[in-house]
């Protein structure tokens, strides 16, 4: 069976068996669980408890009704659910005081799924503004997602902060540009070779990590070096840079290459056409953002807080392509719409939701008649070290 059934079926079972554990599941949420059934049964039961189910305050064994009853009302929402499965699930409960465990297991695998969504979504709407000539969408899409990382980190009990992860975790295939693109790109290298002062409108703002082309990256990391020395700029200049660079020797660029950029000329404005090639490389590096973290967080070997610090990495490129078209635009970046902490800071159930999964379970000693039983200690905070 699946360890994230098995952990839902579990947590669910506990809480059949004893409704006290619910006291200790403040932090999870119906929706976190992935099977509809589960997730139906799951908030029937917070609906008892808050409703003051009779099961809660009784004497001795727990009525039946307790079990009964949440069928009953789970069922007014999914379809399947009978009192055969619900017995299935106290069968699948090793031990009730576990409910916690069973529950940040629950949890750990909501936040994956999650993080795997707002990526897909992320990634469409990119490539929805590829087509469109837009970037409006992507980028709002993207700040959803960077909201949503930041609230899972305090629901999972840790601070958000960008790590960088290993190269193989983010391996992500090149991504495809279009023949508009290519074009775009010549276009705007023959315009900055042949008018004198062009650089001048977009070297501000534009990379050579912008070209989707890498041999059209190069011409103009070259057109920036000649610009950046005060040296004259066409196209015998532009053929000269190439050659000190190795770009001919080592194959990346040759002069019928570079003589059928310049042959492009079109009458146009540098910036028009860089704003284009900006354009697309801002989808592009959205899309690849989104590849990069639904990556992440389908590897199930990743605890959430590495997830979500990985994911926010991720972003990181985007954050910086934005910030350049917000500057050729002339405008500040928007800030990405991250939730905002209380003022007390976290809400109690988070932390509580963090001292669950850190608090340490000791074994079990035989008591000590001559000592009275010790008042439980309070549970430590949650342990930062450990995502």
């Amino acid at each position: 069976m699946n360890p994230l059934t098995s952990a839902e079926q579990a947590v669910l079972g506990a809480v059949l068996l004893d409704p006290d554990q619910l006291t200790h599941l403040d932090w999870l949420a119906p929706d976190h669980f992935y099977r509809p059934v589960h997730q139906a049964l799951f908030g029937a039961l917070r609906k008892l408890r808050s409703d003051g189910h009779p099961a809660l305050t009784a004497d001795g064994p727990l009525p039946l009704s307790w079990v009964t009853d949440a069928v009953d009302e789970a069922g007014l929402h999914v379809r399947g659910l009978t009192a055969a499965y619900a017995h299935t699930l106290i069968r699948a409960c090793p031990r009730t005081e576990h409910a916690p465990v069973y529950g940040r297991m629950v949890l750990e695998g909501a936040i994956h799924r999650t993080v795997a969504q707002h990526a897909i979504r992320l990634h469409q709407a990119a490539r929805a503004d590829a087509v469109q000539g837009e970037v409006e969408e992507a980028l709002r899409t993207a700040d959803v997602l960077a909201g949503v990382l930041t609230d899972l980190a305090r629901r999972w009990g840790t601070d958000p902060r960008p790590v960088p992860a290993a190269a193989a975790a983010t391996a992500i295939p090149p991504p495809v540009h279009s023949d508009q693109v290519a074009e775009d790109e010549r276009f705007l290298l023959a315009v900055l070779t042949e008018q004198p002062g062009a650089m001048d409108e977009v070297e501000a703002w534009l990379r050579p990590g912008d070209f989707a082309e890498p041999t059209h990256g190069q011409l103009y990391r070259c057109l920036g070096a000649l610009h950046h020395r005060g040296e004259p700029i066409d196209r015998i200049t532009l053929l000269w840079e190439a050659q000190r660079r190795g770009l001919l020797a080592d194959g990346t660029l040759s002069s019928e290459q570079l003589t059928a950029v310049c042959e492009g000329m079109v009458p146009g404005s540098a910036d028009w056409f860089g704003h284009r090639v900006m354009r697309s490389s801002l989808t592009r590096t959205a899309a690849a953002s989104a590849r990069a973290i639904r990556a992440l967080a389908e590897d199930e070997v990743l605890g959430p807080g590495r997830l979500i610090n990985h994911a926010l990495h991720a972003l990181g490129p985007l954050d910086e392509a934005r910030a350049r078209w917000a500057t050729a635009n002339g405008s500040l970046p928007p800030k990405p719409a991250a939730s905002t902490p209380s003022a007390g800071g976290p809400p109690p159930a988070r932390v509580r939701a963090a001292r669950a999964r850190s608090t340490p379970h000791p074994a079990a000693s035989p008591p000590a008649p001559a000592s009275p039983v010790p008042a439980p200690t309070a549970a430590r905070p949650p342990s930062r070290g450990h995502p």
